[in-house]
């Protein structure tokens, strides 16, 4: 049975190896003759022109190279930007990669510590607050949005504070409403915040507090009587 095997298995003599022109990442492969199929750069690394190969091997060659393709597809998504393990195959299934071939890719990339969940929520968290301030329940809404799970996001909100990111949001806006009289700066302002996520509590201390620091600590008008937010 094995020599029947051997004699039933199709051979083939590399007789070329060639960079494409269009992209120098893939090699043409030649077989007797003949193009045959294109392979990444890193899979035909090892191929040579006089070197046989059965089918089975052709095979081989084949998926290593469908699996660099999408390993190099997922990396130049996070060499963008930081990508959540759900935006990874989202991507690679609008492609067409299988769902075997994602778990490859994924496993890669974690192993390769590029694909890490809590981290892309971590920095996250931190690009937001030191940039663009939002309310806790805003972050989870932008987290979840991009596949990250729900306990993953609830320990790295676990320490925002509200208060303090709409007094740091209010803070960076109120400069451009700084000469407005004070109805209008509120309600602007208010509305500002309102995007941000943050609720009525929240907005309201944040922007007395900084009518205050830019007014040098002057009452708000109309607190005497109670009728600053009415």
């Amino acid at each position: 049975n094995a020599a029947c095997f051997f004699e039933m298995a199709n051979n083939y003599t590399i007789s070329a190896l060639s960079v494409q022109k269009r992209n120098p990442q893939r090699v043409n492969v030649y077989l007797d003759g003949e193009f045959a199929f294109g392979l990444a750069r890193i899979v035909a690394a090892w191929l040579q022109v006089g070197q046989v190969l059965d089918d089975e091997k052709i095979a081989q060659l084949k998926a290593e190279d469908e699996f660099e393709v999408a390993y190099q597809r997922a990396l130049r998504l996070i060499r963008y930007r930081p990508r959540t393990e759900s935006e990874i195959r989202l991507n690679l299934s609008r492609n067409e990669v299988s769902a075997g071939l994602q778990d490859a890719v994924v496993a890669r990339l974690k192993e390769n510590r590029l694909l890490d969940d809590t981290a892309f929520a971590q920095t996250w968290v931190e690009n937001r607050s030191e940039l663009r301030p939002r309310s806790r329940r805003a972050l989870a809404f932008e987290l979840g949005r991009r596949g990250v799970d729900r306990s993953v996001v609830d320990e790295t909100l676990a320490q925002i504070d509200d208060d303090a990111m709409a007094y740091q949001a209010a803070l960076r806006r109120a400069p451009k409403f700084k000469d407005l009289e004070w109805p209008d700066f509120r309600t602007k302002l208010f509305r500002f915040l309102a995007q941000r996520g943050f609720n009525y509590e929240a907005s309201r201390e944040a922007i007395d507090r900084v009518w205050q620091e830019l007014h040098a600590g002057q009452p708000i008008p109309g607190d005497e009587e109670g009728l600053t937010w009415k």
